[in-house]
């Protein structure tokens, strides 16, 4: 029996299998708002017969957007054209979607990749970019304003709203991104980090806000309504952030009801050395996991069935998580399920497609030809 198939639960939250799509940004909507791209992205990816679908990164507020193109969850607007799309994936897929709420910080202001992704200039609409202290990310790129209590306040009081309007909507679960270089790996960082009063210096106080953040979240919304983190669990940098900080970091987070931990790596500063091969962000999730044993995630050039398949049945992490390979083949999940001998959820609009030597592959035997 594939362990991959096999139901898990994330606290109160049932899903049907191991598979789970990560957040990948757009950089489509306008205003914030979701449009006609992500009905179609999210509701391709919808069908995809995958436990668990987790939005891409969506700004608490409009000065966290990385590009101008990104998702926001900070207006009434935004709250409304997200539930247009949220309505149609739920007339057609049972899946349970879960959003990621994050805030760029001074990797803010930006072009999209497409268009380069360097830092938009004043006469193509920048805006001010914040952070925990006034160090851009690359060189000759403009400084952040480092924020005081007044924009700490502000920022943790944008995450509690928007994590709030997550719940009206009837999103699933909430995955606080303290990843990939934005604002909250901004703080664990000491590479970004640099403050000297009780936000930065030891790892302690660079967690302090980070954590405040999860806490005001985990109490904005109900209990059965899982939070989640994702981080970075090494910059790849010499004296950065690491993955002994990182199972501090994920222990702590334990005690205060943090759901699950999705480990990533890297993104808080260009002179980072990532060794990529197949599967090679797989080794800090079992990490994490051994150390702390949250409910994990592991992510990062998963592309194979039987590759997925393994993590999962050697205990390496709980679930595994798709991004460019789900993209690139959205019925991924299926081919796994053939490829693992196990069933996978289907739209019936789509029974039958099914090969007839996979005739169980979607779990009916009802379906006939006319």
């Amino acid at each position: 029996m594939s362990v991959l198939f096999s139901p898990y639960a994330l606290g109160p939250l049932q899903l049907r299998n191991r598979i789970v799509i990560a957040p990948m940004c757009q950089y489509s909507a306008e205003n914030g708002n979701a449009g006609d791209w992500h009905m179609i992205h999210l509701g391709q990816l919808a069908l995809s017969g995958a436990g668990l679908l987790i939005i891409e990164a969506t700004a608490v507020e409009e000065m966290g957007r990385i590009t101008p193109g990104d998702l926001g969850l900070y207006s009434d607007d935004n709250e409304a054209a997200l539930a247009r799309v949220l309505a149609a994936i739920r007339r057609y897929s049972r899946i349970p979607v879960a959003i990621q709420l994050g805030h760029a910080g001074r990797k803010a202001s930006s072009h999209a990749p497409w268009e380069g992704g360097q830092c938009l200039s004043p006469d193509e609409g920048a805006w001010q970019t914040v952070a925990p202290s006034a160090i851009p990310h690359a060189p000759g790129e403009p400084p952040p304003v480092a924020l005081d209590a007044e924009g700490l306040l502000r920022v943790k009081a944008a995450f509690v709203r928007a994590a709030q309007r997550a719940d009206a909507l009837g999103i699933d679960a909430i995955e606080l991104h303290a990843a990939h270089g934005y604002l909250l790996h901004q703080f664990l960082s000491p590479i970004s980090n640099q403050r000297d009063d009780r936000y930065g210096g030891s790892p302690e106080n660079r967690m302090r806000f980070p954590l405040e953040v999860f806490d005001a979240v985990r109490a904005a919304v109900p209990q059965r309504m899982p939070v989640g983190v994702r981080i970075s669990a090494t910059d790849w940098v010499a004296d950065g952030w690491d993955v002994e900080q990182s199972i501090e970091f994920a222990k702590t987070l334990s005690q205060r009801g943090c759901s699950f931990m999705h480990v990533s790596s890297g993104g808080v500063s260009p002179l980072q050395k990532i060794p990529l091969s197949p599967g090679y962000q797989v080794p800090l999730a079992e990490r994490v996991k051994a150390a702390v044993g949250l409910p994990t995630i592991a992510v990062g050039l998963v592309t194979e069935p039987a590759q997925a398949e393994t993590i999962v049945s050697a205990g390496q992490a709980d679930l595994v998580a798709l991004a460019r390979a789900i993209l690139f083949e959205p019925h991924w999940p299926w081919r796994a399920a053939a490829e693992l001998g196990a069933q996978v959820e289907a739209p019936q609009q789509y029974w039958r497609s099914q090969p007839r030597e996979l005739k169980a592959l979607f779990g009916d035997t009802r379906i006939g030809q006319r």
